[in-house]
Order: C-alpha cells, then sequence, then structure tokens
C-alpha cells in the first residue's frame, strides 16, 4: 500500500483531526479506555461483510490483521480453524479464516474480530496480544492521540467494553 492510501485510512479512522493534541501533551487512559476507544475508531470501517483482520490486511493499519502472518505462520496459526489445503490460494485461505472470525464474532456476540479473540483465543489472542506499550502505539496511529496508559488509573481493566 502506498504511503498516501495508508495516511488516508487512519485519517479516516481517526475520531478527532490528528493534530488536535499538541506534541508534547499526553493522555492517561486505563488500558479499557484505549481499547474501547480503538475498537471505535476500527468500528467505523466495519462492513458487517469483513472481519476487523481482513479490514486492517487491506488497509496495512491496526495490527495489520492477516497479513501479520508469513505463508508458514498464518497457516500453522489457522489451521485448527480451517484446516489444512494444498490447492486453495493465500488468498482463498485469508477468506476461510474471514468467515471463520465473522462466525466466531456472532457466537460470541462480540463487536469486532479483537473481542471474539480475547474470549475465546484462536490465530490470536485479540486485544491480550498488545502489551500497554503497543496499544498507545495504535492510539498514536489510529486515534492521533498521545497517550500513557496507567492502569492504576481505573479500578478495572478489563477489554471487553
Amino acid at each position: 500500500m502506498n504511503g498516501q492510501r495508508a495516511k488516508d485510512a487512519r485519517d479516516h479512522l481517526t475520531a478527532e483531526p490528528a493534530d488536535t493534541i499538541s506534541a508534547g501533551e499526553v493522555e492517561v487512559w486505563t488500558r479499557s479506555e484505549a481499547i474501547a476507544r480503538i475498537r471505535w475508531a476500527l468500528l467505523q470501517h466495519a462492513d458487517g461483510e469483513r472481519s476487523m483482520c481482513a479490514i486492517a490486511a487491506e488497509l496495512g493499519i491496526f495490527c495489520r490483521g492477516f497479513r501479520r502472518w508469513h505463508d508458514r505462520e498464518f497457516h500453522l496459526a489457522w489451521r485448527p480453524a480451517i484446516g489444512v489445503s494444498t490447492h486453495l490460494t493465500r488468498a482463498e485461505m485469508e477468506r476461510l479464516a474471514d468467515l471463520w472470525q465473522l462466525s466466531e464474532q456472532l457466537r460470541l456476540q462480540a463487536s469486532i474480530a479483537c473481542d471474539a479473540q480475547a474470549i475465546c483465543a484462536g490465530a490470536c489472542r485479540g486485544w491480550n496480544e498488545f502489551s500497554n506499550e503497543k496499544l498507545e502505539q495504535f492510539c498514536s496511529d489510529i486515534l492521533g492521540k498521545r497517550v500513557a496508559l496507567d492502569e492504576s488509573a481505573g479500578a478495572n481493566a478489563d477489554s471487553r467494553i
């Protein structure tokens, strides 16, 4: 993906213009608050036809979805859910994984794939996959916010809101 398309995708995800927070200003959020805000921004791309894994892969945003894995890693990660095939292309395997992920979201009544995977880990662990530092980076990349996560700022850091 070219740089302009990535910037356009990020701009579309951003709830507020990225320049609303000055370079030196850092907001303190809980992990739950960061996840809720990232989830809201990501849901702006949801179309009900593709999981966030497919959308993130297509746009090259967030965790990069299915594209975070090389072919061998993808097959190892998704084998328990979609099995093994010697005749399907990577794109076809990703589509099967996408359909499986959408089914899991429905089964678990989850907003997006990250919620479903946090409840019942599969190829990844959803929100649990990300350190606080990685979530802070996503807040910057997706929300245009400089954030420091502090668990003491809130009593409950539950990732499913």
